[in-house]
This record gives structure tokens, C-alpha cells and sequence, in this order.
């Protein structure tokens, strides 16, 4: 994969681990970042929402970038999120990532004011991308209305591509509506098309989509990696079925700190169990219940054990 290449596959939103200062540990991030490539992820999207990317700093994100490339993460796996909503903070970690070759961009609009028109979030994306002004820039769109309450509408995407074919490439869809990705990947055929849960992935494969950003490739990469490379076998449905058993009881709980407790038990490390605020970890009652959960699904981080209930 080159710099200028396109994402497929399974990407992650790898979760940020914080030390008792609840300042980055970059130590532990390159180690979780390293072991999801190890597992099967195609890229990982940093800075996203699972990342608390919105309680980090611009310069926390490039000091993070920085030490993922120098600790040999490779640049072009990485398609870090840079949308804030300071145009001149979304200038300036795009400008850093494009330059350290990173094979794309996860763009979320500016979100702090809500109902603005389409016009506007088009001068903003418009603005940043001429800024920026690099051939080599691969924007993904972030669409998280459930979140951002700012939506990006077909309309938007579709004169984004009119304008800038070569650098507005993808979509993630995290808007929790199979109708709004379904109506994507039938609008713009060819259109880099990504499920925000891996609950809509065999869905958005067979309507010819490019695979899924989920938080949930934090712990089971694995078992969802068997989807994107099987979904034209008999047993796809099967292996769907199991990692959205799995998906379903994670996301009972609130999702990042629920990820962190799983990763946290896995590496053995209570570090992990750290959110900033205003975010606050499980509680012990919590924590129990869900990695009783887990356990009783017959689950492991382990790619080898991740599908067993599927294989």
C-alpha cells in the first residue's frame, strides 16, 4: 500500500490509553497498535471517537502520530482523524499527517455549531483541503450524526467528489442507518464506502462496499477479519452472526470504556481501564458483568479463538 493507495478491509479506531496523569501513553499504543496489524487490521484510524480524539490536544496527536511512525507503525496503514472544529486545528494535523505519508485522512465536519447548510460544510472541507494543498491528501469523510449532530448529505458528497475527485476518496458511515449506507454505495459506485460497526459489514460487502472502521476491531480483529475475507462463502452469514453477538453485548455498555476494561484484562494492564474526563470507567459491578459476558460467548482477543462458535 502505497501513499496515494485506497483503504479496504478491516480498519480500527484504536482506543488511547492514558497513564494515572491521564496524559498518552505511547508506549502502550504502539504496543496495541502493533498487535491489531499482527491480528489483520488493514489500517488503523486513529484520533477517532473510540480514540476520545475530542480530548486530545492538536499536539498530542502529532507527538502520537510521530512516535507510531518512528516505533514502526507504517505511515501509509494509518489514516488518522483530523476533523476538529478549528479550521486551523484541522489545517494543521492534516498538513502533519499528509507530509508524514499517511495513506489517508478521517475527516469529521466541523461540528460544534449545528443546522448549518450544506454550503457551509462544503466552504469548510473546501478550505481545508486547498490549504493543505498536497497531492498526496486522501480525505475520508466522517459521517457521525448520531454524535457530531452534523450530518454530511448525499448532496454534500456528491459535489465534494465533483470538486475533488482525486483527494475526497471514502466515507465512513457511522450514522447506525443500513438505509443511509446502503443509499451511499448505490449513489456513488466506486465511492470508498466503510460500515462504522461491523454489525452492517457482510451488508455493505455484498452491496459492494470497502469493509468497516468499527470500535470493536479494538478486541475481536480477528473474528471480524474472517467476514471481510470470507463473505462470499457459505459460512459468511455464520461468522456475521457471531461477531455481531459479540458487538451486541460490548455495546450494551458504554463502548469505550467497555473496550478498555476487555483490553486491559488482556494485557494485564490496569492502565488501560483510564478514560479522561468527562468519560469515567466501569465500575467493579460493571466490569464483572461484562467480562462474565464475554467469557460466556467463549471469547478471546486471540484471533485463533475469536470465531470459534463460527468455525
Amino acid at each position: 500500500m502505497t501513499a496515494d493507495s485506497n483503504f479496504s478491509g478491516v480498519l480500527v479506531p484504536v482506543l488511547t490509553p492514558f497513564g494515572s496523569d491521564l496524559m498518552p501513553d505511547s508506549a502502550a499504543f504502539i504496543e496495541h497498535c502493533r498487535w491489531l496489524l499482527a491480528q489483520g487490521a488493514d489500517g488503523l484510524a486513529i484520533f477517532g471517537t473510540t480514540g476520545e480524539a475530542n480530548s486530545l490536544s492538536v499536539e498530542e496527536k502529532i507527538d502520537l502520530l510521530d512516535a507510531l511512525i518512528d516505533g514502526g507503525v507504517p505511515a501509509n496503514r494509518l489514516i488518522p482523524g483530523t476533523g476538529m472544529c478549528a479550521l486551523t486545528d484541522t489545517v494543521r494535523l492534516t498538513t502533519h499527517a499528509t507530509k508524514q505519508g499517511c495513506g489517508g485522512v478521517l475527516m469529521l465536519p466541523p461540528f460544534y455549531y449545528k443546522g448549518v447548510s450544506d454550503e457551509g460544510l462544503y466552504a469548510g472541507f473546501s478550505e481545508v483541503i486547498e490549504r493543505v494543498g498536497d497531492a498526496r491528501l486522501r480525505v475520508y469523510l466522517y459521517h457521525i450524526p448520531p454524535v457530531s449532530q452534523v450530518p454530511i448529505s448525499l448532496n454534500l458528497i456528491d459535489r465534494l467528489i465533483a470538486s475533488y475527485p482525486d483527494v475526497v476518496v471514502g466515507l465512513k458511515d457511522s450514522s447506525g442507518e443500513w438505509s443511509n449506507t446502503r443509499a451511499v454505495l448505490q449513489r456513488f459506485p466506486g465511492f470508498i464506502t466503510f460500515a462504522g460497526s461491523e454489525v452492517f459489514l457482510l451488508d455493505t460487502l455484498r452491496h459492494g462496499g470497502a469493509g468497516c472502521i468499527t470500535a470493536t476491531g479494538n478486541v475481536n480483529p480477528g473474528g471480524i477479519r474472517k467476514v471481510y475475507e470470507q463473505w462470499g462463502q457459505p459460512q459468511a452469514d455464520a461468522l456475521q452472526a457471531r461477531i455481531t453477538e459479540i458487538r451486541n453485548v460490548i455495546q450494551a455498555y458504554p463502548m469505550i470504556p467497555a473496550l478498555k476494561t476487555i483490553v486491559s484484562n488482556f494485557y494485564d494492564d490496569p492502565k488501560w481501564l483510564t478514560v479522561r474526563p468527562p468519560l469515567r470507567c466501569l465500575d467493579n459491578t460493571q466490569s464483572q458483568a461484562l467480562m462474565d459476558e464475554m467469557g460466556a460467548l467463549a471469547f478471546s482477543m486471540d484471533s485463533n479463538t475469536a470465531c470459534v462458535a463460527a468455525s
